[in-house]
């Protein structure tokens, strides 16, 4: 479509912005293997967490960019580094003492301490899998111990040995001193003890592509680079996959930066051209710090999927890549509103404006319709004040206020309603705090009882909204006082969602208990 590669050539959207600077990578020549590599790395030394699927859902914005500007074909990678050594027991796992004897040995040589997987590796890489599988990315894993144990790594891994003192050359000058002593970019694998071995080299062959070194023991060993027998350390490791794969484009993260530069000279001392790189900012829990695979703070992804659909969570991702953001529970409601929102808008915009929409980039341009007709966060405080225990409840609201809905014809709204419920229990109803009402207070909750009790207009969210706005506007300057009082008091909460359509849903004659419940002080 001209009309939409056109579109998608002006427009500002971040996914298009760097699938541009991968067409002008190839502008001269299309790429010598047929198509643009994408990759992404995953360190499976804890379980997978929010920002590895982060990386995985972004780059596939990109890759679904690039696809409408370029005709060339694209593939994506997703590359486990399963082959480092285990340095610390990550504490959020069961049975961490069976762990303790295998550290500094490959993960995918380390026993699955939930006993289900050949190992540790294997089990993380298979959780990383089924996340991406259940959300539909297509994409093709590599596992480094494979990588290295076939024999695919071998040749980068001579040019490494061949090329070795300029490698190490770019490394020592990032090293402090004391580590510059004992470091090398080769780490031997025992093949006894099967433990990855930080050791200095004596002696690097290049002509027969060896290493020899002292193990920790003091005992001389010689070993081939190539086979598995050898791993590289992290940095180079990270430019030698570059040059291996022949990769075009990679993110990573703010904490990644400034290595960049390390990164790129490696991969083109190994005969690869650099990728194009992409940085974004850190996640950071509630406490604003970075979370990490091995703590296991912040929100997992099966947690979030506890409280919310997948394409929420992509909204989330979209969101300016660039700027650090709280990944915490109470992210959830908003991001599951703002997606539907622009769900709605979508659906009446043109296509400037729609290749600029999130959800255009969610579902690589086959946008849905939302279905949910009650926001998430109006589901919680129905959830709130109507004590419901399960869905069918909340559908007993949901059907006065639209008749026509129903599970099978609203989808979102069933699986939201039943993800409010849960979402309710387990973060709104253990902190809820209502309050007495101020002697002001009370009589604007009075005067708007009274009008409720005789209203005989539209149940409507605006029609209803307008009754709450003219009882606060003859008694509140500024106005956010009279929609405070009626969150804290009727609904234990500090902020809550457009009242009159609070009160639509919910009922009249259950708003006029609500509140007679509160003037009486039975919510205190």
């Amino acid at each position: 479509m001209p009309e939409l590669r056109e579109a998608a050539l002006a427009s500002k959207a971040w996914p298009f912005e760097e699938a541009r600077r991968l067409v002008k990578r190839y502008q001269k020549a299309p790429p010598e293997k047929g198509y643009v590599l994408f990759e992404t790395g995953y360190g499976p030394s804890g379980l997978p967490h929010i920002g590895t699927f982060g990386e995985v859902a972004r780059t596939t914005m990109i890759q679904r960019a690039f696809e409408t500007i370029s005709d060339i074909p694209t593939r994506l990678i997703c590359f486990s580094d399963d082959l480092d050594g285990m340095r610390k027991v990550p504490g959020n796992v069961p049975n961490p003492e069976m762990l303790e004897p295998h550290l500094q040995r490959p993960l995918t040589s380390v026993p699955d301490p939930f006993g289900k997987f050949e190992s540790f590796g294997h089990h993380n890489n298979a959780m990383l899998r089924r996340f991406l599988d259940t959300f539909g990315f297509e994409y093709e894993f590599i596992s480094a111990t494979e990588f290295y144990r076939s024999g695919q790594f071998d040749q980068v891994l001579l040019r490494a040995a061949e090329r070795y003192d300029a490698i190490m050359a770019v490394m020592l000058k990032s090293l402090r001193e004391e580590r510059r002593k004992t470091y090398s970019i080769f780490l031997p694998i025992h093949p006894e003890t099967n433990r990855v071995m930080y050791v200095p080299m004596k002696h690097v062959d290049a002509e027969n592509g060896t290493i020899t070194f002292d193990t920790d023991d003091g005992e001389e060993m010689t070993l081939p680079v190539t086979g598995g027998n050898v791993k590289l350390q992290w940095k180079p490791d990270f430019g030698a996959r570059w040059a291996a794969l022949d990769v075009d484009f990679e993110m990573y993260g703010k904490d990644h930066s400034t290595n960049t530069p390390i990164y790129d000279r490696i991969c083109e001392l190994l005969g690869g051209r650099r990728p194009e790189h992409f940085t974004y900012e850190l996640f950071l829990d509630e406490n604003g710090q970075k979370i990490s695979k091995s703590s296991g703070n912040g929100v997992s992804i099966d947690e979030w999927l506890t409280y919310a659909s997948t394409e929420s969570l992509a909204y989330f991702m979209y969101q300016k890549p660039k700027t650090a953001k709280r990944m915490y529970f109470d992210v959830i409601p908003k991001a599951v509103d703002e997606y539907h929102q622009q769900l709605r808008a979508y659906q009446g915009q043109d296509l400037k404006a729609r290749l600029n929409n999130p959800v255009w980039h969610i579902h690589g341009g086959d946008v849905p319709e939302s279905t949910l007709i009650v926001p998430f966060a109006m589901l919680l405080n129905l959830a709130s004040v109507s004590g419901a225990e399960d869905k069918e409840q909340l559908w007993g609201f949901i059907r006065r206020y639209a008749p026509d809905a129903t599970p099978e014809s609203h989808p979102d709204l069933d699986k939201a309603a039943g993800f409010a419920l849960r979402y309710f229990n387990d973060f709104v109803k253990p902190t809820r705090s209502y309050r007495a009402p101020t002697e002001a207070e009370r009589e604007a909750l009075q005067e708007l009882r009274a009008q409720l009790a005789v209203y005989d207009g539209r149940i409507e969210d605006e029609a209803l909204q307008s009754v709450v706005y003219a009882v606060g506007r003859e008694r509140f300057d500024p106005m956010r006082g009279w929609f405070t009082a009626l969150y804290e008091v009727l609904l234990g909460a500090s902020q809550g969602p457009r009242f009159g359509g609070f009160i639509a849903l919910y009922g009249i004659d259950e708003t006029v208990e609500l509140i007679d419940r509160a003037l009486a002080g039975e919510l205190v």
